[in-house]
């Protein structure tokens, strides 16, 4: 796995200067693909969205100009690119920005948690840190972060209120940056948003900042050129990529708490959960139940992203089940499992009477092992 990594890094340079790109991007999107597959207690809607603008770049010929590619073949030099591969890419960096804003329409974070919890151990943040423990700061920040989420894709599509909303989002995303641990996500967005910006806007500071001559030639776009197939192919891509987030609407339970279409749905920094788990194992044979120790199976990071997480629970109730039949043994398991959302007391999110090992999962609709949530979240500050 670290000579993977290697190799993506690798890979990632090849794809920023132009290097074999096409063969560069393809590698990249498989092994960065495989790697975000590989283990889902590292998911992230980041890597997830790396996936897809990956996946979308190998169609892309993004290699056209200003690149080792174009100056060693001379065939892909080209000053334009289609302008859809442009406006594709726009739409994918706006996806997350507008689902991220519709998911945080919901109960809890209307009445600003799971931020009142969060930046509680963030008092000495610059200047507003102190004001944290204030509900109208907690309130302030959870429905400016809604509004900005969803109206920060308009106002970069506006020559106007472009630069305005380009400074906005770039003090967002460094906020998010100091305040929460997640990753690339802040930097990646800062810079895929220029990308509404005026195609040329490249050309140009490299002709201010260059003599003229030695400017290199950057790409444009050109006008749209209608292509029947292209068009099916990208409204089938576009159709997945809004209906996803949606599919949660379809299934009974607060998604919050079943988990259930929780993933690939920009569900991002909306709720704080916590659990307790305790795996019962009782032999068909004779009727005894022991308890499981989980410390030779998983990692603490795993365990704790698996506690509060039905679906996880149950697919490790599978693995058990799998490996216990590898040793002669026919089993039950029950699951003493108990979570806390957004603060909230402690309650049981999965029957304790039900044997999880013989029942099935239903990936697309509601499982009637997970109990739904009946803790009122408290209002106490």
């Amino acid at each position: 796995m670290i000579y993977l990594w290697y190799a993506l890094g690798l890979l990632s340079l090849c794809i920023l200067f132009g290097a074999f790109y096409r063969v560069s991007i393809v590698i990249f999107f498989l092994l960065f693909t495989y790697t975000f597959l590989l283990e889902q207690a590292r998911y992230l809607n980041h890597f997830y969205l790396v996936c897809i603008v990956s996946f979308i770049l190998m169609f892309i010929p993004a290699h056209r100009s200003f690149s080792i590619d174009a100056w060693l073949s001379q065939k892909i030099r080209s000053k334009y690119n289609p302008a859809w591969q442009l406006w594709l890419i726009r739409f994918t960096i706006g996806v997350p920005y507008f689902f991220g804003g519709i998911a945080k329409i919901n109960p809890d974070w209307l009445r600003g948690y799971p931020l009142h919890n969060w930046l509680l151990d963030d008092l000495d943040f610059p200047i507003i840190g102190k004001y944290f423990t204030e509900d109208w700061m907690i309130l302030i920040m959870s429905y400016s972060r809604l509004i900005l989420d969803l109206a920060v894709v308009p106002v970069l599509l506006f020559k106007k209120t472009r630069v305005w909303g380009f400074i906005v989002i770039c003090s967002f995303h460094l906020m998010n940056d100091q305040l929460f641990s997640i990753g690339i996500f802040p930097w990646f967005m800062m810079a895929a948003t220029t990308l509404y910006f005026a195609p040329e806007w490249p050309r140009k500071a490299l002709n201010y900042i260059l003599p003229k001559k030695g400017a290199p030639e950057l790409p444009i776009t050109s006008e749209f050129q209608y292509n029947k197939k292209t068009f099916i192919v990208l409204v089938i891509f576009v159709t997945i990529l809004v209906v996803t987030p949606f599919r949660h609407l379809l299934i009974k339970g607060n998604v919050l708490w079943t988990e259930e279409g929780h993933k690939y749905s920009w569900h991002m920094k909306l709720r704080g959960k916590y659990g307790t788990t305790e795996f019962l194992i009782r032999n068909k044979y004779d009727s005894e139940v022991v308890k499981l120790n989980k410390d030779g199976y998983l990692y603490d990071w795993q365990d704790s992203k698996m506690e509060g997480n039905p679906i996880m629970i149950w697919k490790f109730v599978q693995f058990m089940k799998k490996e216990l039949e590898m040793m002669g043994q026919d089993v039950e398991i029950y699951v003493e499992a108990q979570a806390s959302l957004n603060g909230r007391e402690y309650e049981y999110i999965i029957d304790p009477n039900v044997d999880l090992a013989s029942v099935k999962m239903k990936f697309f609709g509601h499982n009637d092992w997970i109990l739904p949530s009946t803790v009122p979240l408290s209002m106490q500050r």
